[in-house]
């Protein structure tokens, strides 16, 4: 990742213009042509230094849910699991903690009852036990990642 790269992660955390030419107005503002954002973003995305490109929806204004969900997994399954965990495409993301509880996952979707349900095919796969945390409160950080 060079510093142009960087230029690009940091505005586009910040917004996205919802114009007829998103990406020319974001290349403009970077000093760049269109097509070199375009093939920046696409190469960020394939070298896997974004996982995703797109918009957030609220997934419960839409009738649907998030949880938040914890598995105890021992480190020499860990990579077993993360393929089973990340093959479902309600998992938002993923990630490890220097935790007993060592892999987190969020959940996002369609129905508040399917959380269960992906929640009992995790655990049927993985052959460990899911701890399902449902959010009780929601409060907005306003999460910037600098890079």
């Amino acid at each position: 990742m060079d510093s142009l790269d960087r230029k690009i992660i940091n505005l586009l955390q910040k917004g996205f213009p919802l114009s007829e030419q998103p990406y020319l107005e974001v290349a403009q503002q970077l000093g760049i042509e269109e097509e070199t954002l375009i093939e920046r973003l696409s190469h960020l995305l394939e070298n896997k230094t974004l996982s995703r490109f797109g918009p957030m929806y609220d997934a419960q204004k839409l009738g649907g849910a998030f949880s938040l969900v914890a598995i105890r997994v021992p480190d020499e399954d860990y990579d077993r699991v993360t393929e089973i965990v990340n093959s479902f495409r309600e998992v938002a993301h993923n990630y490890r903690r220097d935790h007993d509880l060592n892999m987190w996952f969020v959940l996002a979707t369609d129905s508040p009852e399917k959380i269960d349900a992906v929640n009992s095919q995790i655990e049927k796969k993985s052959g460990l036990k899911v701890y399902n945390m449902p959010k009780l409160d929601e409060y907005f950080i306003g999460l910037n990642l600098p890079v």
